[in-house]
This record gives structure tokens, sequence and C-alpha cells, in this order.
């Protein structure tokens, strides 16, 4: 069923959020410390166990898409607000950091898409009729 998706993904949200505020409170930061990405991780790691062995139907995995397609953006723009609110109250420096690090995925771009292609052994070449 459907509701169960939901149960799975709020069960991994759950877990996610307080294995990050332990680890927050382990570090000495006042803050919950990766756990959003602790559950998308937990998600995906049990979603697939789960499939493997067959516990895992169609219907089930329809209530997880769904609530992952909503969730993610959800939460990627509040953590986006977050960094936003933060740099600007974090004086020049934050916000020279935050432009640098734009700069920089930027320029690794070009870099990642070298590295993610495969060699061309065979260049392909005109065709030419004889006759």
């Amino acid at each position: 069923m459907i509701i169960f998706g939901v149960a799975f993904l709020a069960l991994c949200t759950l877990t996610g959020i307080f294995v990050g505020e332990l680890l927050g409170k382990l570090l000495g930061v006042p803050a919950n410390v990766g756990g959003v990405g602790i559950a998308m991780v937990l998600l995906i790691l049990l979603g697939s166990y789960l499939k493997k062995r067959g516990l895992f139907n169609m219907e089930t995995e329809q209530g997880v898409k769904f609530w992952s397609a909503v969730y993610i953006p959800i939460v990627v723009a509040m953590a986006a607000q977050q960094n936003v609110y933060g740099a600007l109250s974090g004086g020049p420096m934050a916000i020279l950091a935050g432009i640098a690090a734009v700069v920089v995925a930027f320029a690794l771009v070009p870099v990642l898409d070298r590295i993610g292609r495969k060699p061309e052994t065979d260049v392909a070449k005109p065709l030419t009729t004889e006759g």
C-alpha cells in the first residue's frame, strides 16, 4: 500500500534527524549536523535492500516517490534560505566564501564532464563512394 511508503519515508526522516541531532551534540555544535542527508542515504540503502528481498512492492515505492518528489525540493529551499541568512549575517568573508564556492563549482563543470565521458577510440570517418 502507498501508506507504507509514506511511513517508510517518515521513519527514515525521523531517524536521520535524530542521528543528526546526536551528531551535533557529540561535535559540540548546537544544530542538526547532516540529518537530512543521513535520512536520504538511509532511505536509499534500506529501500534497495528491501526491494532486493521482495519486501518493497510497487505501491509502497509509489508512496516513497511521491513524498520524495515533494520533500527534497522543500528541504533544499529551506537549506538555501538558511545559508543566505547565515552569509548575510556573517559579514563580507562569508559572502566572499560563498561566491568563491560558486565560481569553483562552475569552473569544475567541464572537468567533471570530461571525466564522465568514454574515450573515443574510433573517430567517425567520412563516407566515400568508389565508382
